[in-house]
């Protein structure tokens, strides 16, 4: 990984920038995000990664569009983006929790195609993550931080409220992994039960798209060092 974002930020091979990389997280409550992105992140060369933490919109965003808060985070050509949460709360919990209505969120199926498709067109990889883990993992995990004093800060009252509602957020979740993958920005879901395999998943698939990416654009990963 820290040879492909060293190829992408021209500091190997011909010196020329690589496309634009944008990873996207989404997934249950302590199905093991924070994790696999620690491990994306700690072999890269820090200069133009960054790591992104989408959290609920301001006052003044909801003003605008509600794409337009996202325009600012994404990557420029030889960097890299990490989105911890993105554009898909629109379809999973401003749906649920009904701060979109109805025909919102509904269009926002084909709005966030539109947008992926734009930005792919300008050049940029996508990987977008769903992680994944059963109703009981998660409770486990939930018991464990709970138990833990130095993780219990990670539990909220909102993720309990948010067990309430797992059944709503399923459905929500299978129509968005149904509606919004495509050729070029597909999702990957990985099983997030055991956290190691899930995180050697998310680098292998990540290693995978971004070398893909590369040859899309007429550049050749460098053999290894």
């Amino acid at each position: 990984m820290l040879q492909l974002r060293l190829q992408l930020g021209g500091k190997l091979g011909t010196g020329e920038l690589g496309p634009p990389v944008c990873f996207v997280f989404e997934g249950w409550d302590a199905s093991g995000k924070g994790g696999a992105i620690k491990r994306l992140v700690s072999p890269m060369d820090p200069r133009h990664v960054n790591v992104i933490s989408i959290a609920a919109p301001s006052k003044d965003e909801l003003r605008h569009h509600w794409l337009q808060r996202f325009w600012p985070h994404l990557p420029g050509w030889g960097d890299v983006v990490i989105l911890d949460r993105s554009w898909y709360g629109r379809v999973l919990v401003e749906r649920v929790e009904g701060f979109a209505d109805v025909e919102q969120w509904r269009r926002a199926y084909t709005e966030i195609i539109d947008f992926e498709r734009t930005l792919v067109a300008e050049g940029m990889v996508f990987a977008k993550f769903w992680m994944h883990v059963s109703d009981g993992e998660q409770l486990e995990r939930f018991d464990a931080r709970r138990q833990s004093p130095l993780k219990r800060w990670k539990l909220t009252d909102e993720d309990w409220r948010n067990r309430e509602k797992r059944a709503q957020y399923e459905v929500a979740v299978e129509e968005m992994l149904a509606r919004t993958s495509w050729d070029q920005a597909p999702w990957f879901v990985i099983p997030g039960e055991s956290k190691k395999l899930a995180r050697v998943e998310v680098l292998e698939t990540a290693i995978a798209v971004v070398e893909a990416g590369m040859r899309k654009h007429g550049m050749e990963p460098v053999e290894e060092l």
